[in-house]
């Protein structure tokens, strides 16, 4: 049983104040009667009446403690009904190194498409903690795992090239995300990594990164971003100017899947924008992990049954007073 306002249990002590009080001013009432001899009494039986005189104090106590309980309304579960929670902690390693400024992935450029196809995923994330790590020449925690997925896409939109030294940590990314992962359940416990670079920089190097994600079981899945063409062009009002954006090389992508090989994930790689939102939904059913649980749906009021109690004992103190029980003052 539980009560929905619990507070008002302190109401309690003003019925037993009360009867506390009306006991005490008894002991010390002077009798009003005075008798020569009180001996010829002694010995007679007492009567049903003189047996109950206090029964309606008794009874005014416990009506007015049966309001007070009404009042902080007791409820009873209504039973718990088994659901499966899907629970996941995801940490998100974005690039924001300068060649993410190339425009090969149209509308935008790398980083405008992977930061929107981002907040699309964890718009689904109902139920998840996801927390978001930047990268380029260093790595910052951008925000920690929280259920809040506004603030994970507000943080997204700050995100932007030029934050950090350029280069391209991975390593020391994949350190920051698993350790704020490394104290939660490894099966329910993914980083999700993209980048379109090398790792060039940075400590730890990916190899120990990686063996750190092995030995504590989170899983790395890994995402190279390079197009086809790799062309970009630059406009300025008036001029085009066309350039050739770094690309992964097959060494590259050899890595980034060795690194998701190792631990457990998987590695794709993202040619195009709606390649990229394949990937990322393909992600999603790799990492649901059901936990079962037993949850109170409902409860039942016993608000009604309490406060009829109170108040039928009230009644019946009320009407022994003044009838049966009458006492002369």
């Amino acid at each position: 049983m539980r009560f929905a306002s619990p507070w008002l249990l302190l109401l309690l002590l003003i019925p037993l104040l009360r009867l506390w009080l009306r006991r005490r001013d008894e002991r010390r009432r002077d009798g009003t009667i005075a008798w020569v001899s009180a001996g010829v009494l002694e010995g007679l039986p007492r009567t049903p009446r003189a047996r109950l005189a206090t029964l309606p104090r008794w009874l005014e106590c416990a009506g007015a403690a049966l309001l007070v309980l009404a009042l902080a309304r007791p409820q009873l579960d209504a039973g718990k009904e088994p659901i499966r929670l899907r629970s996941r902690n995801i940490i998100v390693a974005l690039d924001i190194s300068s060649s993410m400024k190339a425009t090969d992935f149209q509308p935008g450029n790398r980083l405008m498409v992977a930061r929107s196809t981002l907040r699309d995923f964890v718009a689904r994330r109902e139920g998840d903690l996801v927390g978001l790590v930047i990268f380029s020449g260093k790595a910052f925690l951008q925000a920690p795992l929280t259920a809040d997925m506004s603030l994970i896409g507000r943080m997204l939109d700050l995100t932007d090239i030029g934050q950090l030294p350029d280069g391209t940590a991975i390593g020391t990314a994949l350190a920051v995300s698993i350790n704020q992962l490394k104290q939660l359940p490894a099966a329910s416990s993914t980083v999700v990594l993209i980048t379109d670079g090398a790792n060039n920089t940075g400590s730890p190097t990916l190899p120990q990164a990686t063996e750190m994600a092995r030995a504590l079981g989170i899983r790395v899945h890994a995402i190279g971003l390079t197009a086809a063409d790799t062309t970009s062009y630059d406009l300025n009002g008036v001029w085009s100017v066309r350039t050739r954006a770094a690309k992964l090389s097959r060494r590259d992508e050899e890595t980034l899947r060795r690194v998701a090989e190792r631990t457990g994930g998987t590695f794709a790689r993202a040619s195009d924008p709606a390649a990229l939102d394949s990937v990322m939904r393909a992600i999603d059913p790799l990492e649901r992990t059901e936990v079962p649980i037993r949850e109170v749906r409902d409860h039942r009021e016993l608000f009604p049954v309490v406060l009829g109690f109170g108040l039928l004992l009230l009644g019946l103190q009320g009407l022994l007073s003044s009838t049966w029980l009458r006492t002369v003052p």
